[in-house]
């Protein structure tokens, strides 16, 4: 939810154009994450003047509103600082005025853009007012730039980092946020508490160290330079001093930025992108570097420093600049009219790279990096805790049979909200293991801290790497999907379930009673691919049974057992959320205490009917809807004897072994979904009321 976007230059000369550009390009970027409302902050024409253009409505409209604003697009800037914002609406309605980015005052002495909530945002709030601010805004974000100013004014000679620090020290909540201001030309400030930032770097010429150093305020000085630190003591004790009062600039500290010094000691020009995701930077350079949580970044000239209040244990003292090996015709649809289709048809290849140097078909081998080291210590934990949201929940529940099977450990699935409302017990000796695509899910994040405190072993499956889920937790596993930019997930889905099956492969490694059926499914699992692709055949067929049996419905009922109930979890949520068609999923099992009075010949119904230990229970279910006078297409294997005279529709499904067939059960259900909301006109990517991201509770 909500996406941020800066682009800051130094010494590389671009015009207006270009850097309106740049931020409205890297918004688009971002428009999977879910938004109502978009804006931009540049420099002016004049010295201090800021241009601030926003709008209600897509990145095309705040496109339209700066060329009907003209902008002179010619004013050319050596250095410049720019910040961009699209908001999804917690405090306030979408609105002009409610979007970002907000401004400390008419002048816009500073502007800030921001993600997340700010909780304490009524105290501050009553706070300024009484110091005679009058707020514009129904906003929390407006706090923020109008605390930052307040704070400024008692301290006009303070640096634009310790006034960050002051500012942020007063915030409570979850945020990521950029902030920019008249008082500190081109420069901007980065801050992270629990929503991602990744910054981006260009420079002309190549970075001495990949890694920044991060300056700890209780850090001192170096042995070589404890000098001039006794210098600038004396120069402190001889006045008075506010705490506010710049640091003396001989102090020099570790973490000067050495990637950004040039062997002459001259500047180096520099481009810095600053996004909420790095697939809004990869067209601009492949050099990032992702923000830890209580991270402030200040860019200034050429320079990139990074500050925290205190180190922690734990913390690490660099923040490395890595390579993305994401590449930019990854986010592009390609050939395909929308991403949730290509994303649907990359399953193929996605589930492949889940598995590439890890699956070993030929010698039966699993091997998960990433858990190496506590391996051991799950296999001797008293039980392992599922904590999910959506999507994610679902993959936990389609695998938690395979691991009572395989690790004869006693498995609980949990939805991370109901987690946290209950209080749940959580013991040392328990292994809590997160699931999410995007590692920021804010309910799954809370959760996690509320395991941590109590001293359980975390587990992270995420696909997105340098995410707070896989930053926070002991260890765990990126499922390496590639981006999914469509909010309706597909690929990860898949590549989570994957990923959980190696992970319950290798925790029964030890056990001999278990040898053949790990091999088994390995054999499986090598399988997959080729399956799928067989499977997307079908896509077209599909298509067409979407428009005769669907068309003008207002509800559908998707039924499944064992394994396959969550296949028709996923399912369903699927189709509620880019259909917007009401479907329910029901456990076969309990169709007759209750459901079954909907049966009728006109509710369409799915039954999902693949062979496996209970096909004959899932049977009789069939049977009683059959005999309610109800039509269901039935999903079920190829050429099964048991559907070969009925009349009901058939989608036919290859056999793979039980515990994975719900895996390729799902691929139908995505394209049924699919095509239902492409049958409607509807927007596939982006539905309406939902995000990719979902960092607010």
């Amino acid at each position: 939810m909500c996406g941020i976007f800066g682009y800051v230059n130094y010494l590389v000369e671009k015009d207006r154009k270009y850097i309106l550009d740049t931020l409205v390009a890297g918004l688009g970027r971002l428009e999977y994450r879910g938004y109502d409302s978009a804006g931009v902050a540049v420099d002016g024409d004049k010295e201090n003047e800021v241009f601030a253009f926003k709008e209600v409505g897509k990145v095309a409209k705040l496109k339209e509103l700066i060329e009907a604003e003209k902008p002179d697009p010619d004013v050319t800037f050596v250095s410049h600082a720019g910040i961009a914002h699209t908001r999804w609406a917690t405090h306030g309605q979408p609105s002009r005025v409610n979007c970002h980015p907000h401004r400390s005052d008419v002048t816009s002495r500073f502007s800030v853009v921001h993600n997340g909530i700010i909780t304490n945002y009524k105290e501050l709030k009553a706070l300024l007012e009484s110091k005679g601010d009058v707020f514009e805004s129904e906003t929390d974000t407006e706090c923020i730039a109008k605390l930052t100013k307040y704070i400024y004014d008692q301290n006009p000679n303070v640096d634009f980092t310790t006034l960050a620090k002051t500012v942020i020290a007063e915030l409570e909540g979850a945020f990521g946020l950029l902030m920019k201001s008249v008082h500190y030309p081109h420069e901007v400030i980065a801050a992270r508490k629990g929503s991602p930032l990744v910054i981006g770097v260009k420079t002309s010429r190549k970075m001495k160290v990949d890694f920044v150093d991060v300056e700890f305020s209780d850090s001192g000085p170096l042995p070589a330079e404890q000098a001039a630190h006794n210098v600038a003591l004396k120069n402190l004790t001889s006045g008075p001093q506010s705490s506010l009062a710049p640091p003396d600039k001989s102090l020099l500290h570790r973490s000067q930025s050495r990637a950004f010094l040039s062997d002459d000691g001259m500047p180096v020009p520099a481009e810095f992108f600053l996004s909420s995701d790095p697939s809004a930077i990869i067209e601009h350079t492949k050099k990032v570097l992702y923000l830890e949580d209580d991270d402030i970044a200040h860019i200034h000239e050429g320079q990139l420093n990074i500050h925290r209040a205190g180190k922690q244990q734990g913390t690490s003292a660099v923040r490395a600049i890595q390579t993305l090996e994401l590449e930019l015709q990854q986010i592009m649809k390609g050939k395909f009219d929308h991403f949730m289709q290509k994303e649907i048809f990359e399953q193929p290849e996605s589930v492949v790279n889940t598995m590439r140097g890890r699956l070993d078909v030929a010698n039966k081998r699993v091997t998960l990096g990433g858990l190496r080291q506590y391996i051991s210590t799950i296999r001797r934990c008293r039980r392992i805790i599922f904590i999910a949201c959506g999507t994610s929940y679902h993959s936990c529940m389609a695998v938690r049979g395979c691991f009572e099977e395989l690790t004869e450990i006693p498995i609980s699935v949990e939805l991370a909200s109901d987690f946290l409302d209950r209080q749940a017990p959580v013991f040392r000796d328990d292994t809590c293991v997160f699931v999410s695509q995007s590692g920021e899910t804010a309910d799954s994040l809370m959760a996690l801290r509320y395991c941590l405190e109590r001293g359980a072993l975390t587990v992270g499956i995420v696909n997105v790497v340098g995410s707070s889920i896989s930053l926070l937790t002991h260890c765990g596993v990126h499922i390496n999907a590639g981006p999914e930019i469509g909010v309706a997930s597909t690929k990860a889905y898949t590549s989570q379930y994957v990923a959980l099956i190696m992970f319950a492969l290798s925790l029964s490694e030890d056990r001999a009673s278990k040898k053949q059926r790990r091999e088994d499914i390995m054999e499986a699992l090598g399988q997959v691919s080729d399956q799928f692709r067989q499977i997307l055949l079908q896509d077209q067929a599909i298509k067409t049974l979407c428009a005769k049996f669907f068309k003008d419905q207002k509800s559908l009922l998707l039924l499944g057992r064992g394994n396959q109930f969550a296949t028709a979890l996923e399912g369903a949520l699927k189709i509620k959320e880019i259909s917007y068609l009401h479907c329910e999923a029901v456990m076969s099992g309990e169709l007759k205490h209750g459901v079954l009075a909907l049966v009728d010949e006109n509710l369409p119904i799915i039954m999902i009917l693949t062979r496996d230990g209970i096909f004959s229970k899932s049977l009789n279910a069939y049977q009683q809807v059959i005999a309610r006078g109800g039509r269901p297409i039935v999903i079920c294997n190829e050429d099964d004897e048991e559907f070969r005279n009925e009349t009901c529709e058939k989608i036919e499904m290859p056999q793979t072994i039980d515990c994975l067939q719900g895996l390729l059960n799902v691929i139908p259900l995505q394209l049924m979904a699919y095509w239902m909301a492409v049958a409607e006109n509807l927007n596939v990517d982006f539905p309406r009321n939902l995000a990719k991201s979902v960092t607010v509770e």
